[in-house]
């Protein structure tokens, strides 16, 4: 393979320290491109032949073990893969740890000191998302949750609606409920919310979605909910009710367990991810069960079934973008859902693009896209609230 020369350059000036900024930058992207994987490993090793141990503190020993360090290295940066690549095996272990031994503190310095970058202002109108989201009540009533004070919003039905200081909306059954009264909640581009249903289920809406649930939420025997969009669920367990929650096109069946499920309406497949427990895919004409670690992919009538990392499919829960085995128009639907904004390419081959990396959902809308157009790949122009790709 072709040695980048440009790893080889800013590798050696960062032995002497020599690095700017802007080139620290690139050199993280470059040591985390999982292409340049074998080179790396040979310039780490080749200073290690040389290494004096008496020459560091005993304290960058510490960061971590080498899948540790590795995230660090791969922390805030995003890179392209190659077409061939779909599923990347990062290298881990002693070549990330030399990483740590040669650069120390200094290596990670962008990610330390990401609030002091400067950023043009031209962009200050896209702001990340925030938790807030619209309930819509039985009898019609309306609740923007956003605006709403915290206490008691709703008491309807036999169902007392609370919401809580940390913004979490709370279900408790107070009386006689009726299975037909239906409540729903509901997200716009650029929101989350949390609820906690009356069996003490919770669940986290993402962005652009709707979660809709009888006030009792047990009809027939069954603990129901219907989804639109993305949302992650932990789920009381109780034997006598399963827990269905209905997409477009599936029926996840379960009896308390943690799960993912995604399923927008302008994506083709709907994906639910397994991190605790078992549950039952079915839709009209096919049913799986999934353990935890693996994935459920349902594509019209067709359900396939994967081995995945589970954090990478609930890392929009923890307030991050992970792009690792994406593709560019993935990536940047959850960036136009969480930013509240248009993509539009000007070549459309480009939305095949493989990623690999992550950041921060709460970074500035200029930091996302300066990072991704470090992989060269691509260039972000934006206009209003459009996002160009060419």
């Amino acid at each position: 393979m072709t040695e980048n020369q440009r790893l080889n350059f800013l590798f050696n000036r960062q032995l002497q320290r020599l690095n700017s900024t802007e080139e620290k930058e690139e050199f993280l992207l470059l040591m985390a491109d999982p292409c340049h994987k074998e080179q790396v490993k040979s310039l780490l090793k080749r200073y290690w032949d040389e290494f004096d141990e008496n020459e560091f503190s005993p304290a960058v020993l510490l960061f971590g073990d080498g899948e540790e360090i590795l995230s660090k290295i791969q922390s805030e940066n995003i890179y392209p893969l190659p077409q061939s690549q779909r599923r990347p095996k990062y290298w881990i272990g002693i070549a990330a740890a030399l990483a740590i031994l040669i650069f120390g503190a200094s290596l990670f310095y962008l990610k330390q000191n990401a609030g002091s970058a400067e950023f043009t202002d031209a962009n200050s109108h896209i702001v990340p998302g925030s938790t807030g989201a619209t309930l819509k009540l039985a009898n019609g009533k309306t609740i923007k949750l956003s605006d709403a004070v915290n206490g008691e919003l709703a008491n309807d039905a036999g169902v007392s609606i609370t919401k809580t200081k940390n913004g979490l909306l709370i279900y408790e059954i107070k009386g006689t409920t009726l299975p037909d009264q239906i409540n729903t909640l509901s997200t716009n581009n650029g929101e989350t919310y949390q609820v906690r249903l009356p069996d003490g289920s919770l669940v986290w809406l993402n962005a652009a979605s709707s979660l809709s649930y009888s006030t009792a939420l047990v009809h027939s025997g069954k603990r129901s909910v219907s989804l639109v969009g993305e949302a992650y669920f932990e789920i009381a367990k109780d034997k006598k009710h399963p827990f269905i929650v209905k997409t477009g096109s599936q029926e996840v069946e379960v009896l308390g367990t943690h799960f993912n499920v995604n399923a927008y309406g302008d994506e083709s497949t709907a994906k639910t991810t397994l991190l605790e427990g078992s549950v039952k895919i079915k839709n009209k004409t096919n049913q799986k069960i999934i353990v935890p670690g693996e994935q459920a992919t349902v594509n019209g009538a067709d359900i396939s079934v994967d081995k995945v990392n589970t954090e990478y499919a609930i890392a929009w829960k923890n307030g991050v973008f992970r792009f690792t085995d994406k593709t560019l128009e993935a990536g940047m639907l959850e960036v136009a859902r969480w930013y509240n904004v248009q993509v539009i390419y000007k070549r459309p081959e480009l939305k095949n693009e493989l990623l690999g990396g992550r950041i921060s959902k709460y970074a500035n809308i200029n930091q996302v896209l300066k990072k991704m157009e470090l992989a060269k790949a691509f260039k972000f122009t934006v206009k209003g609230r459009e996002i160009v790709v060419e």
